[in-house]
């Protein structure tokens, strides 16, 4: 079993980040999930989830999984154990991934948990995975990307494929899920590889 921390931020997408976790739970692992405070909005404006009582949201989306594999923090919780090198964090994946986020990452702020565990990732040589999704990007932007991949992380773009032959918003999201999880070594059967 390995563990893996999940940060949903306010980019459009949090579609994405909700698959990832549901994903690496049922394969059996154990997720640390973070979501700041604009992705809670993304969740009630694009998945038009009530937010009010976000209890209720991670025991109905996340948490009936099972509690010893799901742990949610909040942002400010920086006792929380992902927090720490000394925990064994086996990857890390911002999913998707706001540009003020990335930002705060490529510059080591550490200003709130979701940007320390990520800064953890990188002092460890651990993996970190951000999912951008924005367009279009400036030099500033691409500038804080080529910072963190330069420190030992890994950009991968909201960009599906269509070699797939999508026939769904579902096949979409799943093949993006997909590329993630084989970028933490998660196995997965969300999509028809090429040559399959």
């Amino acid at each position: 079993m390995k563990t893996f921390t999940v940060g949903i931020t306010g980019a459009s997408g949090a579609i994405y980040g909700v698959r990832l976790v549901q994903e690496i739970l049922k394969s059996g692992h154990k997720v640390h999930l973070v979501v700041t405070e604009a992705g809670w909005q993304v969740f009630r404006e694009e998945l038009l989830w009530d937010t009010e009582d976000r209890d209720a949201v991670i025991e109905e989306h996340f948490a009936s999984y099972g509690k010893e594999r799901f742990f949610y923090h909040t942002l400010r919780d920086f006792n929380a154990p992902i927090a720490s090198g000394s925990y064994q964090n086996d990857g890390m994946v911002i999913i998707p991934c706001s540009m003020g986020t990335l930002s705060g990452i490529a510059h080591g702020a550490s200003g709130n948990l979701l940007e320390r565990t990520a800064d953890v990732m990188l002092k460890e040589s651990r993996k970190l995975v951000l999912v951008p999704r924005e367009t279009p990007l400036h030099k500033i932007h691409l500038e804080n990307m080529i910072k963190v991949t330069d420190a030992g992380g890994k950009i991968v773009p909201a960009m599906p494929g269509f070699y797939h032959l999508p026939k769904s918003m579902d096949d979409l999201v799943n093949f993006l899920v997909g590329k993630v999880l084989d970028n933490i070594g998660v196995h997965h059967e969300l999509f028809t590889r090429w040559g399959d």
